[in-house]
């Protein structure tokens, strides 16, 4: 299996983070590469589309309110990996926040050093963006 991982510091509350990532649905709120999101099966499938109309169809796995963390698999989608599982992290950090995007995967057809290469490069553009979307 293959990782990523990126983070961000922010000096914005656990809370006021959460309030804008936390809902599995909510990805066209912040994320711009993400421009629908439609969900399905009392809300635990999400069938997304890119700019360019590619879709992407990922499954809820575990959801936690309380710590401010979900974890999601990839259903379909064009990316060249295989056992795709990610989880979005909140977590208090001194006065503001650490936000976590991580993955472990198998990459199907590429190495792993360009499969880890491509998930790094979406985690930290999401959390640039995310960054963005909170000033």
């Amino acid at each position: 299996m293959a990782n990523a991982y990126a983070s961000l510091n922010t000096s914005h509350t656990p809370e006021q983070v959460w309030a804008l990532i936390g809902g599995f649905n909510s990805l066209p709120d912040w994320l711009p590469f993400i421009t629908e999101s439609i969900c399905s099966e009392g809300g635990r499938v999400r069938s997304l589309k890119d700019p360019e109309g590619n879709s992407i169809v990922e499954r809820l796995q575990t959801f936690d309110e309380q710590q401010r963390t979900y974890s999601y698999s990839i259903i379909s989608s064009p990316f060249p990996v295989t056992d795709y599982l990610a989880t979005l992290r909140v977590q208090a950090n001194g006065r503001g926040s650490l936000v976590e995007w991580f993955g472990e995967f198998t990459p199907a057809g590429v190495s792993d050093a360009d499969a880890e290469a491509l998930f790094k490069g979406i985690y930290e553009g999401g959390l640039e963006a995310l960054a963005k979307n909170l000033d």
